[in-house]
C-alpha cells in the first residue's frame, strides 16, 4: 500500500492517522493508529518538532525550522495579464505592461526530515540535499539523507500515540538533534547540535526563490539552490543543485517522456540538453500517484546564468505537449557572506 493513499484514508479516520504496516510472515499489511491530526494552521509558521504527514507525498516528517521564500508563480501574472489587458481596452491605461512582471510572494517553508520507515514508498528522492566539501581540497560532493523542503501548505500536523510503541520518527538526526521536552507542544526541541549544524549548513541549505508554471494541467516547481565554487589552476567552476516537483492536476494520467533544457551562462555561452525521462525515470502521474520530485545538478564556468526548458509529456489519450519550466537564475554568493535569508533559531529544550 502505497504511503500517497494516507490522505484518502486520514479523512475516513475521525482524526486518527493510520499507516500501513507489513507482517513478517504473511507479508500482508495492516492499518496501524501512530497519531491524531490536529487543524492546520492557516497562518502563523509551525515550531521546531512538529510531526506531520505530507499531504502529496504521505510520508511522516518532523520539523527542523522554516524559511521565507519568494515564489514566483507565472500561473498569477498570467491571470494579472488577462485582467491588466481587460482593463487596458475599457481606459487605456498601462496595465498590460505592469501584469507581465513575475512579481514574487514571501511564503513559508519548511526544513524537514524524513521518516526512514517511508522513504521506500515516496515518488521523492530522499538524498535531495547535497553540498560540496568544504574541509579537503577536492571538494567533493556529498549528500544529506532524509531532508526535505516542503511547503506551508502541504504540512499536515498530527500528534503520536501515547500508547504507540513505534518511535515518533526514525532518522539517524533525529536523536542528535532534537530530544524531548516535558509540558511542551510540540513535544521535541532543538538541541544546541542542531541550531549549531543549522549555522555552519546554512550556505548550502538556504532556500530564497522558488518558481511554478503550469501547462496543460501540469504544475512545475523550481527550487534552485547554490552549492558552493570549486577552484583549479586554470578556472572556477560553480555549483547548484535544483529541486523539481511535477504535479499533474488534471483528471487523465500523463507520463514525462522527454526534457529539454536550455542553460545560459554569464560568461556568454547556451548550452542545450535533451534526453528520455529525468533521472533515468519517465514517471507516470495519475490521480493516485499525482506527482514526482527528483534533484539534478548544474555547473557553470561564471558566477551566475539562467535556465529554463520544457518537459515533453505524453497524456493517456496520447495527446503530446510540452509542459513549461519556468526561467529560473543561478546566482552564486561568495561563503564568507551574511545570509540574506537567514532562518529562525529552533527554540531549544532548556
Amino acid at each position: 500500500m502505497m504511503l500517497t493513499c494516507l490522505a484518502n484514508c486520514v479523512r475516513g479516520c475521525r482524526g486518527r492517522v493510520l499507516l500501513p504496516v507489513r507482517t513478517a510472515k504473511s507479508f500482508s499489511t495492516r492499518l496501524a493508529e501512530v497519531g491524531r491530526l490536529e487543524a492546520p494552521k492557516e497562518s502563523g509558521a509551525y515550531e521546531t518538532g512538529q510531526l506531520f504527514l505530507h499531504r502529496v507525498f504521505g510520508y511522516r516528517g518532523l520539523i527542523l525550522f522554516p524559511w521565507l521564500a519568494r515564489v514566483y508563480d507565472r500561473d498569477l501574472n498570467t491571470k494579472k495579464e488577462k485582467l491588466g489587458d481587460a482593463a487596458e481596452n475599457l481606459n487605456n491605461n498601462n496595465q498590460q505592461q505592469q501584469g507581465r512582471e513575475v512579481k514574487g510572494r514571501t511564503h513559508t517553508y519548511y526544513q524537514v526530515l524524513i521518516d526512514a520507515r517511508d522513504c521506500p514508498y515516496i515518488r521523492a528522492q530522499t538524498e535531495a540535499v547535497t553540498f560540496l566539501g568544504h574541509q579537503d581540497s577536492a571538494r567533493s560532493l556529498y549528500a544529506i539523507p532524509g531532508l526535505d523542503y516542503v511547503a506551508h501548505e502541504d504540512i499536515l500536523p498530527y500528534t503520536a500515540s501515547e500508547n504507540s510503541t513505534q518511535p515518533p520518527l526514525q532518522h539517524e538526526l533525529f536523536d542528535k538533534f532534537l530530544s524531548p521536552v516535558p509540558n511542551r507542544d510540540p513535544p521535541f526541541g532543538a538541541q544546541q547540535t542542531l541550531i549549531a549544524w543549522q549555522r555552519k549548513n546554512h550556505p548550502w541549505l538556504e532556500l530564497s526563490d522558488v518558481h511554478k508554471e503550469t501547462t496543460e494541467g501540469v504544475r512545475v516547481t523550481v527550487i534552485p539552490f547554490f552549492m558552493g565554487c570549486r577552484t583549479t589552476q586554470s578556472s572556477n567552476v560553480y555549483w547548484w543543485r535544483y529541486c523539481i516537483r511535477l504535479e499533474n492536476l488534471g483528471p487523465l494520467p500523463v507520463q514525462l517522456r522527454e526534457r529539454h533544457w536550455r542553460i545560459f551562462s554569464l560568461s556568454g555561452t547556451l548550452e542545450t540538453v535533451r534526453g528520455r525521462g529525468v533521472v533515468g525515470q519517465e514517471p507516470l502521474l495519475s490521480a493516485a500517484l499525482p506527482a514526482f520530485q527528483y534533484s539534478s545538478h548544474v555547473s557553470l564556468q561564471a558566477p551566475s546564468g539562467h535556465m529554463w526548458g520544457t518537459f515533453r509529456m505524453e497524456r493517456s489519450d496520447g495527446y503530446m505537449f510540452d509542459c513549461r519550466i519556468p526561467p529560473f537564475s543561478l546566482e552564486s554568493k561568495h561563503e564568507s557572506e551574511a545570509p540574506t535569508n537567514q532562518p529562525p533559531t529552533p527554540a531549544t529544550n532548556q
